[in-house]
């Protein structure tokens, strides 16, 4: 496929994930966190998950949408999506690993909020939550990106290497004329 194709079919791709709407990819989301959440639980305490949450020893504990961390799969989209030369087996393993990594991380964060609540108390938590939520989690996405470069020997940086084959596609085509 050419280069210009496959440029257009990649920014087609990336708007048309803003099509399906926040909300339902959000439901799904909370909805593995939740569940993936519930084995550790079970470890140390008696959860019961209601509605979007947990009840563990007279303590309501509510997981709302900002801790399911939908804007980190949807980084990780964009960032595949933008990154020129990877093919299509590639950016769906990429995209399904880097999801994988993200999911299992918010899912030990989660379990460790809860524990340190549940030990420690909401002074804790909260401390420990804004230091998880703020820098942690940053810094963990950029190096599953890191991380699936590598492993998956990507070269190319998300949308500057476009944005300068474009610029070599049009020095070319000025010097022809």
């Amino acid at each position: 496929m050419n280069y210009q194709k496959s440029l257009v079919i990649r920014i087609i791709t990336a708007l048309m994930i803003f099509i399906i709407p926040y909300e339902i990819i959000n439901f799904i989301l909370l909805k593995m966190t939740l569940y993936g959440s519930y084995p550790l639980l079970l470890l140390n305490y008696n959860p019961l998950m209601i509605n979007n949450g947990f009840v563990i020893n007279n303590s309501i504990l509510k997981i709302i949408s900002a801790c399911v961390a939908t804007s980190a799969y949807y980084l990780l989209f964009i960032l595949i999506i933008s990154t020129k030369d990877i093919k299509l087996k590639d950016s769906v393993n990429l995209f399904l690993i880097g999801s994988f990594l993200i999911l299992l991380a918010n899912i030990i964060r989660i379990d460790i909020l809860i524990y340190i609540f549940l030990e420690f108390g909401k002074n804790l938590f909260e401390k420990i939550h804004i230091i998880l939520w703020q820098f942690l989690s940053s810094i963990y996405v950029a190096l599953v990106w890191i991380f699936l470069t590598r492993k998956f020997k990507i070269k190319n940086i998300p949308i500057y290497s476009d944005i300068n084959h474009l610029l070599k596609i049009i020095k070319k085509s000025k010097k022809r004329k």
